[in-house]
């Protein structure tokens, strides 16, 4: 097989085949004039929370204020601890940080990247006010235990569910729920690469709690519910008329779009399921997997292995090459001590391409340049 050129992700021919509905919806935006709030973004909200069956959702910036936002919404106080897993993307902490709230970093499941309930209870001290679970690369941590160790100990969770919208969280009897509907607060990023993109900068929250909800809206529009009275102190986070167009449009297409990363994931599976050297992605049984990110383990020469794929046209990267614990900005916050498996994780793990528009060509060449590495 000749060399081919595999990027991570591929957006532009994802946009070709939506382009005329896209084009459409942003053309009519700029010629209302509506640029900011307005029509398009009511329609979007309204249909994310049809999509997620959730009472509130409110469109923001981009995922990183959402966090920010949905902290500023508990009343917290400086000092207060958040937990927070180490492996994770460094806006989940960073937030924390912001607000002069104390991230507690903690460990994360070796099998599925995810905290539980076990991890968390043992984190948490008198000063635990909040909870931060990120659902990573595509599938939800075990939130039914999550839920009831919060309950328990009066502590809010916030879901970071930048990378898993679209994902169902199946409870033990068997209802089930989508991610990020199911703690306190739900987050989410709509970065272009995300399942549901825009193409710009776009975020959201989701409740379903009334009050939450009209605290989130007034935080995000500079702490006010009528215009110029300021009730509290928020900041200025929306997302733009164009965006909520793009977003719309995706919405449409978001659980096909899913099933298309579900069927590239099986296909890497069943083909590198043989490779001693490599694990596969673990699921967790109580999530479905929509591959946000399709992230392999490799027992031995990582780096060495992303290199060999760049060279060979085959998009690569690590998520995440160091723990949030060992990151020189939160040096001030950990308190030391060893978190082995994050530690481990960010030595072995490598991510391959995974997106909407690939086909079966691709996927050989993928897997057989992966399986070339070890001969």
């Amino acid at each position: 097989m000749g060399s081919m050129n595999i990027p991570m992700v591929d957006l532009k021919n994802q946009y070709l085949k939506i382009k005329d509905e896209i084009d459409g919806g942003i053309l009519e935006t700029i010629s209302s004039t509506q640029f900011i709030g307005g029509e398009k973004v009511r329609t979007f909200k309204e249909n994310l929370e049809k999509y997620l069956d959730v009472r509130h959702v409110i469109p923001c910036a981009n995922g990183t204020d959402a966090l920010q936002i949905a902290l500023m919404s508990l009343d917290l106080k400086p000092g207060d601890e958040v937990i927070v897993p180490a492996f994770t993307y460094v806006a989940t902490a960073e937030v924390i940080a912001l607000l002069q709230l104390q991230p507690v970093m903690v460990e994360v499941d070796p099998n599925t990247f995810n905290l539980t309930a076990d991890i968390f209870e043992k984190a948490i001290t008198p000063k635990t006010k909040a909870v931060v679970p990120v659902h990573l690369f595509g599938q939800t941590c075990d939130m039914e235990p999550i839920m009831a160790v919060a309950r328990e100990h009066g502590i809010y969770v916030i879901e970071d569910n930048a990378q898993t919208i679209g994902a169902t969280y199946t409870y033990d009897d068997g209802h089930q729920a989508k991610s990020g509907t199911i703690g306190h607060i739900g987050t989410t990023s709509f970065y272009p690469s995300k399942n549901l993109g825009c193409y710009g900068d776009g975020g959201a929250l989701f409740t379903n709690d009334d009050q939450l909800a009209k605290r989130i809206q007034m935080i995000a529009n500079h702490g006010q519910v009528t215009r110029y009275y300021h009730d509290v102190i928020g900041c200025n986070s929306r997302l733009d008329a164009i965006q909520a167009v793009v977003l719309n449009t995706k919405l449409k297409y978001l659980d096909d779009y899913c099933r298309a990363r579900q069927k590239v994931a099986q296909y890497y599976d069943k083909a590198l399921a043989g490779v001693a050297q490599l694990t596969i992605p673990v699921r967790e049984p109580k999530s479905n997997h929509v591959f946000h990110q399709y992230v392999l383990r490799i027992d031995g020469n990582r780096d060495g292995m992303v290199q060999y794929l760049k060279d060979k046209g085959v998009g690569c990267m690590i998520y995440y090459p160091l723990p949030l614990h060992h990151q020189k900005a939160f040096a001030p916050f950990f308190k030391g001590g060893n978190l082995p498996i994050s530690e481990q994780l960010c030595k072995e793990v490598f991510a391959i391409p995974i997106h909407t528009e690939m086909e079966e060509q691709h996927l050989e060449y993928v897997t057989q340049t992966i399986i070339q590495f070890f001969d």
